[in-house]
């Protein structure tokens, strides 16, 4: 047996690589552990640079951006194997393809499967970088149970009056664009009554107020709504029909992240492996013990990532899928921690101009705190996991 690509698929990856050693800039060879931009205001708010636009643009513009989509969607109607190997590529070197996933990859596939016809007009903006969006999901009562949602919308005929609160809001501050779920039927179960509402961030009544975390940047932000009224237009789906899309938008945010994520677990190895060589610690049984078992988890996860794969491409579900988000958020935790130790006291010290290595293993270790929370907390992950994948009882 030969396990390898075919010729076509080899063709796709070295049509790949040519076009990013001829187009990719500097900037987004990133080998940070969190992709985001370093670019922020006077006041140390997250701004999108001008390279991040034009790479966006550019990937776009050569069917590059997302490589399953047609043309005209910035794509190349790519297969499922073409698409993993352009993840993986992109993943391995550091290259992100935008700094605001939200549009790409939460708005467009939302728009293209419940949209009207002037929704999907919506969408190749979107995908290639000129409209930023923002994410209206999380609430103060309403992170991982996501149906507990408040931010109410009520029907005045032409147009809905919302009102409420998001929080932990991505790209809030920049974003001219909210895809927002909201309460339309306070009366039904918790997960009918809710919507999907496109809002445009300069009406009136919306506030934003951005919050800062501990690396000391703010890149998430609290969205208040006082009164804005939203033109009844901009219903995404079906009234109180939201609950589903937000189900698809969810599935469409995970669905190539564990790429990325075990792409820089791998990376983080190879950075600590050589950090242990520098500080002449190869020899001690007790570091190259975690490491050895750092490395092992992570080649196990890449390997589990592509089962799941085959699995889905051949139609089936991918079970491992599920248990992949809490596995890896857990092992970057524990991957920068031990890059936090082997500091020894320079691990207290987390200015980027005097710290080791730019500051990276600290500012690595606090974005990773927050892995086992974003997205879906790792208690609910667990849940799901139990109940979904098998099939035990809910306690």
């Amino acid at each position: 047996m030969k396990l390898a690509f075919s010729a076509q698929d080899e063709a796709f990856r070295e049509e790949l690589l040519v076009f990013l050693e001829q187009h990719c800039p500097p900037q987004a060879r990133t080998t940070r552990d969190m992709i985001g931009s370093d670019d922020v205001d006077a006041n140390g708010v997250m701004v999108i640079p001008q390279w991040a636009r034009e790479w966006q643009a550019t990937l776009f513009d050569h069917g590059w951006m997302i490589p399953s989509y047609p043309r005209e969607l910035g794509g190349r109607d790519a297969t499922p194997i073409q698409t993993m190997l352009y993840l993986e590529a992109l993943a391995q070197r550091g290259i992100c393809r935008s700094l605001h996933f939200g549009g790409y990859a939460i708005v467009a596939p939302s728009l293209l499967e419940f949209g009207n016809a002037q929704q999907k007009a919506l969408v190749p903006a979107a995908i290639r970088g000129d409209t930023v969006w923002c994410i209206g999901m999380s609430e103060p009562g309403a992170g991982s149970d996501l149906a507990a949602l408040a931010t109410r919308a009520d029907d005045k005929g032409d147009y809905f009056m919302v009102n409420g609160q998001k929080v932990w809001t991505s790209y809030a501050m920049v974003a001219s664009q909210c895809f927002c779920y909201v309460r339309t039927d306070r009366d039904a179960p918790k997960h009918r009554g809710i919507s999907l509402l496109i809002i445009d961030m300069q009406s009136p009544g919306v506030e934003v107020r951005p919050l800062r975390h501990i690396t000391g940047q703010a890149e998430f932000a609290e969205v208040f709504f006082t009164d804005v009224q939203v033109p009844r237009d901009n219903l995404v789906g079906e009234l109180h029909g939201g609950w589903r899309i937000t189900m698809g938008a969810l599935a469409h945010e995970r669905g190539g992240l564990w790429v990325e994520g075990v792409a820089g677990c791998l990376r983080a190895v190879d950075d600590i492996i050589t950090m242990v060589k520098r500080l002449g610690l190869q020899h001690d049984a007790s570091i190259t013990g975690r490491v050895a078992r750092l490395y092992s988890q992570s080649r196990s996860l890449r390997a589990m990532g592509w089962k799941g794969f085959a699995s889905f491409a051949q139609g089936s579900s991918a079970p491992e899928h599920y248990y992949m988000k809490v596995a890896m958020a857990e092992l970057q935790q524990t991957l920068y921690e031990l890059g936090m130790d082997l500091q020894g006291a320079g691990l207290a010290i987390t200015d980027r101009a005097v710290a080791q290595e730019g500051g990276r293993w600290q500012a690595a270790f606090f974005n990773a705190l927050a892995a086992t929370i974003g997205g879906g907390t790792s208690e609910i992950q667990r849940n799901v996991i139990a109940q979904q994948v098998l099939g035990l009882p809910r306690a």
